[in-house]
């Protein structure tokens, strides 16, 4: 299984937290500040495919929703989870992703936490033990719970064609 990620957001900040917390979760992770930087990279015949992309929706360029359009037409991504990051919280707005063909929504503010259960729930926790995996499960739980979240969950594993990730 990959352990692979794309962050692909336009604050740096949200780029930094988000790079730091999957690193220490003992994933690779590369960000982008924009949807249009991100599809040039992972399109390339080198490009290593992600197993999760983390994906904001208000991008420059080229916005969330149109870049996970984009991957899901490509049969190299059919098996990468597609997360949406928002700010926007509203119904229609997780309706879009769904859409699109996002497979989690998680709103902007959220907890390291809350991304690493999500990651961990999508792929898998082969490097923690089952009552860190229930743990993590719990808190993404919760997370939906207070958000009202339907968080899209879609059971798969995911690939990568190549083995660096940096």
């Amino acid at each position: 299984m990959s352990r692979f990620i794309v962050v692909i957001d336009d604050s740096l900040t949200v780029r930094k937290i988000l790079e730091t917390c999957l690193r220490r979760a003992g994933y690779e992770v590369k960000s982008f500040p924009d949807g249009v930087e991100a599809l040039r990279w992972l399109t390339k015949p080198e490009a290593c495919i992600p197993a999760l992309v983390l994906v904001d929706l208000g991008l420059p360029k080229l916005d969330g929703y149109d870049l996970i359009r984009l991957l899901k037409a490509k049969p190299a991504f059919e098996r990468t989870v597609l997360v949406i990051l928002s700010r926007r919280d509203g119904v229609l707005d997780r309706i879009k992703g769904r859409l699109a063909g996002a497979h989690a929504y998680v709103t902007k503010p959220f907890t390291t936490q809350t991304i690493i259960a999500l990651v961990q729930a999508h792929l898998g926790v082969a490097a923690v033990g089952e009552a860190a995996a229930q743990r993590s499960t719990s808190l993404l739980h919760a997370h939906e719970h207070q958000e009202g979240e339907t968080g899209f969950q879609r059971e798969g594993q995911c690939r990568d064609r190549a083995a660096g990730a940096r």
